[in-house]
């Protein structure tokens, strides 16, 4: 303790014994010392005055573009993923900074992808818009046609059904970005003429596959009381009637309606009578 109070004594002489501007002096040159050897540090971490050039990876796979941008000293990261049929999959669509631009070493470049997948999508409504709306519709939502199936109907040139993969497909319903949709137009009314078919006592789903098959829509569907499954209800009327008013046989032609009126129960008409029977079925 005492070896220690004496080694500051002798700076304390040291020091007081010279003039004041020689401390002045000393103690500036010392500060400039340090200020230096602070810039030099801060200099070599941030590697000041190392530039590099941004390498252009656009239209590159993205594993090829990350992969050469990592080599040349650059940090990479993934800022979007979209999804455009205007560019191939998977590959780069933007980069910041731009191609060709210097910046300073361990810079981010932030890229912009064009998805593998294409993301899912809602179904629009196409039924009953005419043809050439409806290819409107379809290109707007990136939907594409897949084909077109003209069915004799009164409604001429309208969509009376969008179908997918063959199957009917309603408003709102996912599918995915460019598929191709089929859409059944109505071709007018044919000149055949063909016998009202008898739909009385039938299934509702009965009837109508047998009316698809001759080109006869279904029009008005009228429930005697609330129905808890349609396809299963019995058909008890129709319109128009097979008979008209002096029992002859009546015609329609495909593309045109019929009208029918549906009962959870099988009912029985008495075409004698006129009287309605509830069948114990």
């Amino acid at each position: 303790m005492i070896q220690r109070n004496k080694q500051y004594t002798l700076m304390f002489t040291f020091i007081t014994k010279r003039p004041f501007w020689v401390n002045l002096l000393a103690a500036a040159a010392l500060t400039f010392l340090l200020i230096f050897l602070f810039l030099q540090l801060l200099s070599w971490i941030t590697k000041h005055g190392e530039h590099l050039t941004v390498p252009a990876v656009l239209g590159k796979k993205t594993e090829e573009a990350i992969s050469q941008l990592k080599k040349q000293g650059f940090d990479v990261q993934i800022q979007d993923s979209i999804f455009t049929d205007t560019a191939a999959r998977g590959t780069v669509l933007k980069q910041l900074p731009d191609p060709n631009a210097t910046v300073k070493v361990n810079r981010t470049v932030f890229l912009t992808v064009n998805r593998v997948i294409p993301p899912m999508i809602e179904m629009p409504k196409l039924e009953g818009l005419s043809l050439q709306f409806a290819l409107e519709v379809l290109a707007r939502n990136h939907l594409k046609l897949a084909d077109t199936v003209f069915r004799p109907d009164f409604m001429m040139g309208s969509v009376l059904e969008q179908k997918y993969n063959g199957m009917r497909i309603a408003e709102k319903a996912k599918v995915q970005w460019g598929s191709g949709i089929t859409l059944v137009i109505g071709g007018g009314l044919a000149d055949q003429q063909i016998l009202v078919p008898n739909l009385l006592g039938m299934t509702f789903g009965a009837a109508k596959a047998m009316l698809s098959e001759t080109g006869i829509g279904i029009g008005a569907i009228i429930a005697k009381e609330p129905l808890k499954d349609t396809a299963s209800a019995f058909i008890y009327q129709q319109n128009p009637e097979r008979l008209d008013e002096n029992f002859s046989p009546r015609y329609i032609q495909p593309g045109q309606v019929m009208d029918v009126y549906l009962s959870p129960v099988m009912i029985a008409i008495d075409t004698a009578t006129k009287k309605i029977k509830i069948s114990d079925q």
